[in-house]
């Protein structure tokens, strides 16, 4: 049984325990992760059946799928769907992605649905979806060579007096030339990524609230996220974080590096914070509660006396986010953040991320790709954790020259 038709089977499985009478998936990364393929359609799941209805490229999804041909249709109409195959179901409980559905669509389905009892499904799917079989491991190893390309590319091209955007576009470019699809998907209506997260000086101590992390102010207010216009002067800290998604699959990363040469500070500074990643990141094991992960890394910081510095923004306010899971999308389950009691399963990818913020030194920050597993945890983004400072590259050439 290939690996689409067992996924579907282990939702079926899921659905008689929850007693639910069927799922009805609309959303792209969820049909492809059960039929491998991203058309626009609708997947419709029984106990004992599956119908795959394509609303669009239909041809082109016959020849893609990791199904049954048998079992794909081609259909724009739910009404039509509903008269087929939902009409004379005795179990009434339907699942749907509700997370993703706005409430218009969901007005339509409850007028269609009249009699049934509208469930969410999509705690279903994405725990499945947490679990990270090796095809998938896979996928997100090589999407971490993506961002190692990307790294590359700041090591060639940071100086003084280069802009944000400038950077970011060579990163971004470099990405590209490597195997990046060039999306990223989030699982929220209205977050928007924006192209390349990057931030330098004074804009890394500036939070949009638009994600809950560094993630630099964008060209205008209209989408303050990713770079900006703003020239990176001698001594600037920059912190890169953009993904990468090969065959569908993303992985996320975080880097430091200094336009010229950082000060002591900074480099002090940096050292503990990539002291606490690495405790975090072998301390982790399966089972281990979200807020735990959390509370570890607070429990090392305050160990080595750096609390006041870490995970803090400009103000008071400290982010209380230190990870979140990795794999279709860029920002899925498990979210390691305070107070989510919901426990780590084996094998699955987490994005760990951390920052310091000293207001004399400034802000630095690192964030990995991580499987964590009962066999032992690996991270999966292999670009160069160190502290990348322009100046000390530069000299390094001269010397080889």
């Amino acid at each position: 049984m290939n690996r689409h038709l067992q996924r579907i089977k282990n939702l079926q499985q899921r659905l008689i325990s929850e007693g639910l009478g069927s799922a009805l998936l609309f959303y792209s990364r969820d049909i492809f992760y059960y039929t491998g393929i991203a058309q626009p359609a609708y997947l419709t799941v029984f106990p004992d059946d599956y119908r795959l209805f394509v609303r669009s490229g239909y041809a082109h999804a016959l020849q893609t799928a990791g199904i049954e041909a048998s079992h794909i249709c081609e259909e724009r109409r739910l009404d039509f769907i509903y008269q087929e195959y939902f009409s004379y179901l005795w179990n009434k409980r339907i699942g749907l992605e509700l997370d993703l559905l706005p409430a218009n669509q969901y007005l339509s389905y409850q007028a269609l649905f009249q009699g049934f009892e509208l469930q969410d499904v999509s705690p279903l799917v994405l725990e499945q979806r947490a679990v990270k079989e090796p095809y998938e491991i896979e996928q997100i190893r090589r999407a971490g060579q993506v961002v190692q390309a990307g790294q590359q590319a700041v090591m060639e091209s940071l100086r003084p007096g280069i802009t944000e955007l400038e950077l970011s576009a060579l990163i971004e470019h470099r990405h590209r030339l490597a195997g990046h699809e060039g999306g990223v998907f989030l699982r929220h209506p209205d977050l928007p990524l924006g192209m390349g997260p990057i931030s330098s000086g004074g804009n890394l101590e500036k939070f949009t609230g638009i994600v809950y992390s560094v993630t630099g102010v964008g060209l205008s207010p209209a989408l303050p996220i990713g770079p900006s216009n703003r020239i990176i002067d001698e001594g600037d800290t920059v912190v890169v974080d953009i993904p990468g998604m090969v065959n569908g699959y993303h992985a996320d990363q975080s880097r430091s590096y200094v336009a010229g040469s950082g000060n002591r500070r900074l480099r002090g500074m940096y050292r503990d914070l990539r002291e606490i990643a690495d405790w975090v990141i072998e301390s982790i094991t399966p089972g281990m509660g979200c807020d735990q992960v959390y509370d570890l890394a607070l429990e090392k910081a305050r160990e080595m006396e750096v609390e006041e510095r870490f995970m803090r923004f400009t103000g008071d306010s400290r982010c209380r986010l230190i990870g979140h899971g990795v794999g279709l999308e860029v920002n899925e389950p498990p979210v390691l953040i305070a107070n989510n009691r919901a426990t780590l399963p084996d094998n699955c990818v987490l994005a760990i991320e951390m920052h310091m913020l000293d207001k004399r030194a400034g802000l630095v920050k690192i964030e990995d790709t991580v499987l964590v597993s009962s066999a032992g945890n690996e991270i999966l983004t292999p670009a160069s954790r160190d502290l990348f400072e322009s100046a000390a590259m530069a000299r390094q050439r001269q010397v080889a020259l």
